[in-house]
């Protein structure tokens, strides 16, 4: 998924995972990666946001557990 990238899949993952957890513009998440030292021009974020988040929603999809029908109860004793 992310062979031939100028840069490191956690930087991508981390872009894309602040822009859509945060609800950060892309230009705030520019300066945030220029504090870290990493030149990144909010186009280039913009397009893995557009390229990534569909992938990575399909994936998460699969590996989500089911979620059941049956229901369990503890039992309590009040007085």
């Amino acid at each position: 998924m992310f062979k031939g990238r100028h840069f490191d899949r956690t930087i991508i993952l981390l872009c894309v995972r602040w822009y859509l957890s945060y609800n950060l513009s892309l230009r705030d998440l520019k300066e945030m990666m220029a504090e870290r030292g990493i030149e990144i021009d909010h186009s280039t974020i913009h397009r893995w946001i557009i390229h990534f988040s569909p992938r990575l929603l399909e994936t998460f999809n699969r590996r989500k557990r089911q979620v059941s029908c049956r229901w369990h109860l503890d039992e309590t004793l009040s007085n």
